[in-house]
This record gives structure tokens, sequence and C-alpha cells, in this order.
């Protein structure tokens, strides 16, 4: 049996076979002509050194500058394509430079050609900086300055859970390093924006920092994180004594009952460390009146506990006598 070609199987295989046989006769063209002398523009890195260490720069330096080389097509051509994985670049020295300076590149470079860094076996010829054409080196004094770390991380933990405490991070605080006029507004340092969603178990891991563009540098660049999170659950404390607050001089104020119990709602490992001292149960002695006999008392939880309920009793009375003399 005679089996059929997929369809569009043929076009595209000519098609290939196309471009191939295109780019093979560009290439071998070029070779032919590669003994010619041509001029071609490249992109080269810069790179300033020589900063003095009580310095930093205000502004950011060019990374790249665009120049036209001369020499023959083959050394052009192999330039083009390795220049990448060695050693091409325009270098600007800044021994010397106190606050201001501006290069003029082109004439910076004929001034210094060994400033222009091309491996020797290219035999290329530099002849000038396209773009930019020149250069504003701004600096600052350099300065180190310690700042918090704030954590940008959203917890959202599943249903049933809770998640007590803050997001514990490590280290809190880190040095910075740069411009001073920079750092002078820079008072904190935060994490990048995540989000942990649907949380049943404690986590930890690293994230990394906002940076505060390239002049700014940071004694490191990630942090540590631990997240506690943990099941909901419910536990009856008892035996909570009751304190009074605002008592007057020579006079007895007595709660009755002295203590109460209530049920406490948080994470499961959380409540099962508190005892009945860790609960504040106060009536404010400022609300009482000879005409009212029962007074509520208010509540306070310690941290990290998700609220309270069934307080036993609900009200209690406030026995008022005097001092004995």
């Amino acid at each position: 049996m005679k089996l059929k070609n997929p369809t569009g199987t043929i076009p595209s295989q000519k098609l290939v076979l196309g471009l191939g046989s295109t780019g093979l006769a560009i290439l071998l063209w070029f070779f032919v002509v590669s003994g010619n002398v041509y001029v071609m523009s490249f992109e080269m890195p810069i790179e300033a050194r020589n900063l003095s260490k009580q310095k930093a720069h205000r502004e950011e330096v060019p990374r790249t500058a665009t120049v036209r080389l001369k020499g023959r097509g083959l050394d052009l051509f192999k330039a083009s394509i390795l220049k990448r994985f060695t050693q091409f670049k325009l270098v600007i020295d800044l021994e010397g430079i106190s606050n201001e300076y501006e290069f003029v590149l082109s004439d910076y470079f004929d001034k210094y050609p060994q400033k222009v860094v091309i491996p020797d076996s290219y035999n290329l010829l530099f002849i000038e900086v396209v773009y930019p054409n020149r250069i504003q080196i701004s600096l600052d004094d350099y300065n180190v300055k310690t700042v918090p770390v704030q954590s940008q991380i959203f917890i959202n933990p599943s249903p049933g859970f809770i998640q007590v405490g803050n997001i514990s991070i490590l280290p809190k605080e880190l040095q910075i390093a740069g411009p001073k006029e920079v750092l002078e507004n820079v008072h904190i340092i935060n994490t990048i924006s995540d989000s942990i969603l649907g949380a049943s178990l404690s986590q930890n891991g690293s994230i990394r920092l906002e940076k505060i563009g390239s002049l700014v540098e940071y004694s490191q660049d990630n942090i540590s994180y631990v997240v506690d999170i943990q099941q909901i659950s419910e536990r009856i404390i008892v035996d909570i004594p009751v304190t009074v607050l605002n008592k007057p001089e020579k006079i007895r104020v007595f709660p009755s009952p002295q203590t109460v119990a209530l049920t406490i709602i948080g994470g499961v490992q959380r409540i099962a460390d508190l005892t009945n001292e860790d609960i504040i149960i106060t009536i404010d002695f400022k609300n009482w009146s000879i005409r009212k006999q029962f007074y509520e008392p208010t509540v306070a939880l310690p941290e990290n506990v998700l609220e309270w309920r069934d307080l036993s009793p609900r009200s209690l009375e406030l026995g008022v006598a005097r001092e004995a003399n």
C-alpha cells in the first residue's frame, strides 16, 4: 500500500530548505568578500573603574555604547558572533574625579586608545563612539546604614486554620550602601510581594527583597521567613481572677464572685499554653453606682487569640465598704 504524505509536509520542507540555502549563500558570499575592509557598528559594554572607596555613583552610568570598528569582513563577522563571549569593552577611568565630570567619549578614547579593549586576534580598529557621544559622571559620598526589613507576604490560611502571630523574618534588619543622598530617603526595605494561599501547615522559606535601583547595594538579597499556621480550636479557662480598677482610698471593693470562666478560641497550640493568669478580667469602679447592682466585666485576651465567648457569670456584683480605722 502506498502511503500519502501528510498535508503541508512537502511545502514545509521546501521552505526550510529554501531558507537554509539562502543562509548558506549569504555566509559563503561573506567569506568570499571577507578579505575586503569594512566599517561596522557594534554595541560594547562600558566599564567605569577605579572609583574611590569613599565615593558612590549618584546616577547610573550607561551600560553600553554604540561604536564603529574597522576591519576585514571575516574579523568583523567573527566579532559580531563572538564579542559577547570575549573581552570587548570600553573602560572609563574615574580616578581623581571628586564629584562631577563629563567624558566626551570619542575624544577620550582617541586620547587613551588603550582603554578600548579589543582582543588582538580580531585585528579591528576603533573609529569612533556613535552613541552616547558623552557621559556625565556624578558622584556622591559613599554611605552605609542599617534599616529594618518589612514583609510583604500575604497569608490566607485554609478554612479552620489561623495564622498565629506575625510573620517572623530573619534578619529583621540589614545594611545598605550607596550614595549618601539616596540613602537619606531610605528608611525601610520591603520584601517582594507574594501570597501563600490555602495554608494548613506552618510555612517557611526564602524571599527576595525589593531593589531600590542599581545604585544601592544590600548586605544580602534574600531573607528567611517563618509563618505559624495552626488549626482553630477552643478551650475553657476557669478560675480567672477579676480585678477592680480605680478603687478609691480607704474603700474596700470586692467583686462577687471573685473569679469567672470563659471559652477562648484560637490556634490549638497557642491556647494550650495559656493559663488563667494570661487573661485579664476587669471592672472599673468609676462605673459604680449605688443604684446599680450588676456590672459586666471587660475581657482582655493575650495576643494571637482569636476571640472569647461564654463568659460565666456574665455580670458580677460589687461589694463596697469603708475600711475600718
